[in-house]
Formats: C-alpha cells, structure tokens, sequence
C-alpha cells in the first residue's frame, strides 16, 4: 500500500509542475490520436463493409496498440537521440525511491495513457467509421476497443522492459522489431485464412461486453505488465546508468 501512495505522489507531482509542460502533452497527445485515429478509421471501414481478409487491418491495429501506453511527451518524443529514459531513471535512482516505487509509478502513467488515448483513438475511429456504426451497436464497438487495448498492454509490459533497460537507440532497433513481428504475425493468420480484425468484431457483437477475448487479453495484459515489471525490477539492481 506504502509503493502505491509513493507512485501516485510523484504521478501527482509530475502534473503539478510546468503547467505548459502538461498542455502540450495533452495537445501532442490529440494530433497524434487524431492521425493515428484517421488513417485507421480510413482503412479498416472499406475492410468491415466489404469483409475483406487482407492483413493490413490486423498489421496496423497490432502495431499501434502498444502507442497507446505512450504519454508522448518531450520526454518519450526525445528519448531515440537524448535517451532521456535513462537520464530520468538515474536521477530516481540518485533520490532514496525504491525501484518497485519507480516501476509502480510506470504503470500508473501508462494506465492513464492507454485510458486517455484509448478513448480519443476509438472514440474518433468510432466517429468516423461509418460503417461501425451500422455494423455495431455502441456495447459491442466498446468490447472491440477494450479487446484491442487489451493487446496493446500486453506488448506495453516488454515495452516498460525495454524502456528501462535498454539505451535509446536500442529502445529504436527494439520497437522496429516488435513492429516486424506483428507484421509477420498478421501474414500467418492471413495464410491461415483467419483474420484477427474481423474476429474481434465477430466476438464483439455476439457477445458485447461479456466477450471472453476481450477479459482473455485484459487478463494476458494485466500478467504481462506485472511479470515483466518484477524482470525489470531485478535486472535494474545491476544496469550501469553512467
């Protein structure tokens, strides 16, 4: 109970500071949901209406959910080629801040940004895919969404994993990866004639918000961030942030 008061006051003390700081997170934070948003809407509307099994919806919803989890800040924007992870990481490790505080504050951010994010990317998606809004009633687009954040936390635990431990332009090469895997994962559901996109939709509107992959991946999530987090916590004890 001590690490969870200690994480959310120094949450709470990172929005009580620069206010100017804080807006322009926010309004980074828009732009970006909102071409994100767009670009996905744009795609995988034609591909609900016409039911086309093509790949591109899941590659891109594989892809993006882990975005999610991002606060993009000038911290997380910078951190490729001034590694400011690691310079934040050292400072909390010159202050008397046990690391599992550290870490606990980490999942607090990326639970506020995968609910703030969450919320204007489908919520836009939502807004301009017409045909979700024929095809889904609001319930069962809100257990779709939830389905798909779901896979976003679960690929958000090796992301805190990689953000702690790794230098920025590892952190690069890493997430360049990810993203090749979750290419590579979309083609072999397609060669097997599945469609992760279109299932997820099928699952949403028969069952609404009782869908069982929609609690398996909130599950998986949850397992995944905590698992990684106790790694993390363990391989920290002996990373050198000179």
């Amino acid at each position: 109970m001590r690490t969870i008061k200690d994480s959310w006051f120094i949450v709470c003390s990172d929005f009580r500071g620069d206010k100017l700081k804080v807006l322009g997170t926010f309004v980074t934070t828009i732009i970006f949901m909102g071409y994100l948003a767009g670009m996905t809407s744009l795609v995988t509307n034609d591909l609900l209406a016409d039911q086309d099994r093509t790949m591109i919806a899941d590659f891109l919803l594989l892809s993006l959910m882990p975005l999610l989890g991002v606060t993009f800040s000038r911290r997380s924007m910078k951190y490729w080629s001034e590694d400011s992870y690691t310079r934040m990481l050292a400072y909390l490790r010159s202050l008397p801040i046990p690391l599992n505080v550290v870490l606990t504050r980490r999942k607090f951010q990326a639970i506020g940004s995968f609910t703030v994010n969450g919320v204007l990317f489908f919520g836009i998606v939502y807004m301009l895919g017409e045909n979700y809004r024929k095809e889904m009633a609001l319930p069962a687009f809100i257990a779709f969404a939830i389905t798909w954040i779901g896979v976003g936390l679960i690929v958000s635990g090796l992301y805190i994993f990689i953000e702690y431990l790794f230098s920025g332009k590892a952190y690069l090469g890493l997430t360049v990866l990810i993203v090749v895997i979750s290419w590579g994962i979309s083609f072999l559901v397609l060669l097997g004639g599945g469609n992760l996109f279109l299932y997820s939709i099928s699952v949403s509107k028969e069952w609404g918000l009782l869908s069982p992959i929609m609690w398996g991946t909130l599950l998986l999530g949850t397992i995944s961030v905590q698992l990684f987090s106790k790694w993390t916590i363990h391989r920290l004890k002996s990373r050198d942030l000179v």
